[in-house]
């Protein structure tokens, strides 16, 4: 019988069932692949800091960024191959550890490509050149005589060709070349930039190979558990270490040091359980008996403070952003219609909860995470360790999910600080109620818009108001309304064509640690803004459509900063990035020529439309639902984004396609509620994302464009929300002003 029962493990599954023979044929027709939690291999030829050489002639490109699905770690090295000229079939894929030459690691903000698309390219050309430059003297010919190409420099004038990696030990001893005299290739010369390439890790995934934050196993490790204030700022006044080491297979227990105010990325406060397996540190953790001192922050509750956001909402607020005289144009308005609306905090909920592995030896310490953040996880543990953050070594292992909780690197600390107290690896497993209830959330929220149409219903003037607990308060207690970043995100932006306008703030001070998620501020900024255009459109009595292009006006683009707002631009140059009104029609125009969104629907059903600007890319949606006995079936989505150039198609695709699933998780069913300072929910049952069946058809489109690559992972997401609200009116009278949908109907 003992025989028979056996530790079945998600790869040996894969790997006895028809997904692991497939995977046989995938890695035979994709680059080999560097295990993403290796050690650093020391790299051979090495020609700069991303491209190193191996003399069988393998391409080892770094990818200094996290991948948690989104395909960075195809889409970099697709960058530098293309300027090097490489063999994609040689390619192989490096994990970077955190190291401050490579510039920011910090995989959030929908940067990646946006941010390094010119250096990579730099550092495949250079490369390229050095190795041309190589075989030139070789042949002792002029480099103008050869050529790179599919891993091999050619010679013009003969049949002669050598390949990368037989020069590469002579073209790394070249000095690298002046980046100012690179040549690159044009766009009809790219080979793999703008290509569908599969991705990279795809075997390894597929396989279950792919080592994730939860997989890391180190020989003599522990296994903790820690059970951390159910309030922010709450402390240990006592615990029963007795009880939990009682439990069979606890080694020990230890206090977190106690947290300073701000919270910023400190671990909370409270006692972890260390065992030789996670189960006995779970059961271990039970047995605590914590005693609590609460603090002030058990006086918040989440229902108390959206009213009483409500209440100020619909007052004048402090104006950051006017043109003409937005009251006088109200009372001058043939007519006029308002709108309030809210949203509650929101909490990632990744697929994966964060982990961390950690072992400290000799004053130095090494880290393997399932981190958005390498570089601040360095120095965040060295911060908490009190060594310089050379002596932190951080490893990052794939993602199963992110969408900004694994930017915090607060369980990276726990890790360290643990691994220190026990003499011995340790490993910080989160269950999913941790990570539902001590997380950082997106901020709960408030919006109030007033326009004013004249006689040809015509919005001839625009008020809107914010009100929402600031990310900065997590960084300062002080901060007690909205702060520019966050207002730059879809609300102060705003592209229309109005003559009179007032932008205005609200107070809002934080009792929960708040953090960005998913698009940050553009989730509920996007839903009011779209769900208000739809009701003036109801009000002229024209098409939504018709109504955004009334707003948008003539083709310009906008400048906030000339109307006296700070605006952020997502931290990009407004010459190089423009709000451009152009590019917000054209992905509007799209959505609606390819969904059918304008024409008509039958009983029971209706379209919504959406469209938004973020991350410097340009985003519509069009939602198709039934509503029947108040029940809301979601039929159709589809949508189209201008992002500027493109690296792979197949992956922007899929981000659109999984914005669109995080979005309506969001907008039907997404609600975390704090009463008495706690917050209520604990996993999938209560905070539940989208299944299967609620899952509509999904179609997304792109817009062939040579501007600057914008973002792609979260412009997606902000019109979703809006869309969906404007459909369910569309089908059934209903207008949802206060997410989520499931608090007025069935989903």
């Amino acid at each position: 019988m003992s025989q028979l029962i056996e530790n079945v493990s998600r790869r040996h599954f894969l790997k006895v069932s028809s997904i692991g023979t497939g995977s046989l044929v995938l890695s035979s027709l994709l680059p080999s692949i560097t295990p993403v939690w290796a050690q650093h291999p020391e790299k051979s030829n090495e020609l700069n800091l991303f491209v190193s050489i191996n003399s069988d002639n393998t391409v080892n490109i770094i990818c200094h960024r996290s991948e948690m699905g989104q395909g960075i770690r195809t889409s970099i090295p697709q960058v530098v191959a293309e300027e090097l000229c490489a063999d994609w079939q040689l390619v192989s894929v490096i994990q970077g550890l955190a190291n401050e030459a490579y510039g920011s690691q910090n995989t959030d903000g929908s940067r990646s490509i946006r941010r390094f698309y010119t250096t990579l390219r730099q550092m495949g050309a250079a490369a390229r050149s050095m190795l041309e430059q190589a075989a030139a003297e070789m042949w002792k010919v002029d480099v103008t005589e050869v050529y790179a190409k599919d891993s091999y420099i050619h010679h013009k004038l003969s049949s002669k060709k050598v390949s990368f990696g037989y020069i590469a030990d002579k073209a790394a001893k070249l000095t690298p070349p002046d980046t100012e005299k690179l040549t690159f290739k044009s766009k009809k010369q790219f080979r793999l930039i703008g290509k569908p390439v599969d991705g990279i890790d795809l075997p390894e995934l597929v396989s279950g190979k792919a080592v994730f934050g939860q997989d890391v196993i180190l020989d003599n490790m522990l296994f903790a558990s820690i059970e951390r204030s159910p309030v922010v700022g709450a402390k240990v006044m006592s615990f029963n270490a007795d009880a939990a080491k009682a439990v069979n297979g606890v080694v020990d227990t230890f206090q977190m040091p106690e947290q300073p105010s701000p919270v910023v990325f400190h671990p909370l406060n409270g006692v972890a359980v260390l065992a030789s397996n996670t189960w006995a540190a779970l059961q271990g953790r039970k047995a605590l008996a914590i005693e609590w001192q609460l603090g002030d922050n058990q006086k918040h509750n989440s229902a108390d403070y959206l009213t009483d956001l409500k209440q100020k909402i619909v007052t004048k607020g402090k104006a950051f952003r006017e043109a003409g005289d937005a009251y006088a144009g109200l009372d001058a308005a043939q007519q006029t219609h308002q709108a309030t609306y809210t949203m509650p905090y929101l909490v990632h909920a990744p697929m994966e909860p964060p982990a961390a592995t950690a072992v400290f030896k000799d004053g130095s310490c090494e880290i393997w995470a399932c981190t958005q953040t390498p570089q601040s996880t360095q120095a965040n543990v060295a911060g908490a360790l009190g060594i310089d953050k050379s002596k932190v070594k951080v490893h990052v292992t794939f993602l199963g999910g992110g969408f900004g909780r694994k930017s915090k690197p607060d369980f990276s600390v726990e890790a360290a600080l643990l691994a220190r107290h026990a003499g011995r690896p340790v490993k910080v497993v989160w269950s999913r109620e941790d990570d539902i209830q001590h997380g950082y959330y997106h901020a709960i929220s408030a919006q109030h818009f007033s326009a004013g149409l004249d006689s040809a219903n015509k919005v001839t003037s625009w008020v809107q108001r914010t009100a929402f607990p600031s990310i900065s308060w997590t960084f300062d207690p002080s901060v007690d309304e909205p702060q520019a970043g966050e207002l730059s995100l879809g609300f102060g932006d705003v592209p229309f064509a109005v003559d009179n306008l007032s932008c205005e703030t609200h107070k809002a001070t934080g009792h929960i640690r708040i953090g960005w998620i998913r698009s940050v501020s553009n989730i509920h900024h996007a839903f009011a803004q779209g769900s208000f255009v739809d009701e003036l459109a109801e009000k002229a009595g024209i098409s939504t459509y018709k109504m955004w292009h009334q707003l948008l006006g003539e083709n310009r683009k906008v400048d906030p900063k000339a109307q006296g707002f700070d605006y952020q631009n997502y931290g990009e140059s407004m010459d190089t990035f423009p709000i451009d009104v152009s590019r917000l029609k054209r992905v509007l125009d799209d959505v609606v020529s390819k969904s059918g969104a304008d024409k008509p629907t039958a009983n029971h059903e209706g379209w919504g439309l959406s469209v938004q600007r973020s991350f410097v890319s340009y985003v519509a949606v069009a939602t198709k639902v039934k509503v029947v006995d108040g029940k809301v079936k979601v039929l159709e989505m589809h949508s189209t984004i201008d992002a500027g150039t493109i690296v792979n198609p197949d992956r922007v695709r899929a981000q659109q396609e999984g914005s669109m699933i995080f979005g309506l998780s969001i907008a039907l069913m997404g609600e975390i509620s704090v009463k008495s300072g706690v917050v209520e929910q604990s996993n999938y049952h209560d905070y539940p994302v989208l299944r299967i069946n609620q899952c509509p058809k999904i179609e997304s489109y792109i817009i062939e464009s040579d501007a600057p690559p914008g973002g792609v992972g979260e412009p997606g997401t902000p019109p979703v929300a809006a869309s969906l609200a404007n459909a369910i009116f569309h089908a059934s009278g209903k207008r949802i002003r206060d997410l989520p949908v499931s608090k007025h109907m069935s989903v």
